[in-house]
């Protein structure tokens, strides 16, 4: 049975390689494995039929083999426990990648999405000022942790792993607030994780649905 991903029929990234499904569709890119992609639109998301494979009505979503999985660690994680290339061989190294996976929805990605709230959701609250800079604050103290531990390494724990793959797809989000210009060592990071060209197939295809459903 061939692997299935749901994603946004009209992702609000307008094709930056934001929205949840990319981390997915990178994964399968990295270990070789086919898919297909079923589009829904937000109204679908929130019908029986998808609620039934997410109960909060988000995407993405994976099927394979009778196998419904949702959110995005969880479905990157399975993904490289069961195709070689996502996962060192050795036991500990291997959980230590794991552990990165954790860290970057976990523990990076929290305050970085709390950004995007106040940038797009809070903008016209008389507060909206205060919030950002409060927010800013616990990114940056993320940052500096992070990028300490990354050092001068290509990678965090040695070879690309999974955990690369979620700490690159959370960073992702930084991008366009400037934030990471004070972080030149997590900037070339971030640079090697989007040349690499599992992730430029899987950008390329996101962008194409972008512009499909783009109007004329």
């Amino acid at each position: 049975m061939m692997i299935t991903v749901t994603g946004f029929e009209k992702s609000p990234d307008r094709g930056q390689g934001l929205a949840r499904d990319m981390r997915v569709r990178w994964a399968l890119e990295e270990v070789g494995q086919p898919y297909e992609m079923r589009l829904l639109s937000f109204k679908a998301m929130k019908e029986p039929a998808h609620l039934a494979l997410n109960p909060f009505g988000q995407i993405p979503t994976y099927e394979e083999d009778g196998l419904a999985l949702f959110e995005s660690g969880a479905i990157v994680l399975h993904i490289a426990e069961r195709h070689s290339g996502l996962l060192p061989d050795d036991a500990n190294a291997r959980a230590r990648a794991i552990a990165w996976m954790f860290a970057a929805i976990g523990t990076v990605e929290p305050p970085i999405v709390d950004r995007t709230v106040v940038v797009l959701i809070e903008a016209k609250e008389s507060w909206r000022d205060q919030r950002l800079v409060l927010v800013d604050q616990r990114i940056r103290a993320r940052l500096d942790e992070l990028s300490a531990r990354l050092g001068d390494g290509e990678w965090l724990e040695g070879a690309f792993s999974a955990g690369d793959l979620m700490m690159v797809s959370v960073l992702l989000r930084l991008k366009s607030s400037g934030l990471l210009g004070d972080y030149p060592k997590l900037a070339a990071y971030l640079a090697r994780g989007e040349a690499r060209p599992a992730y430029r197939r899987a950008f390329a295809d996101q962008l194409a649905v972008f512009k499909a459903a783009a109007p004329d």
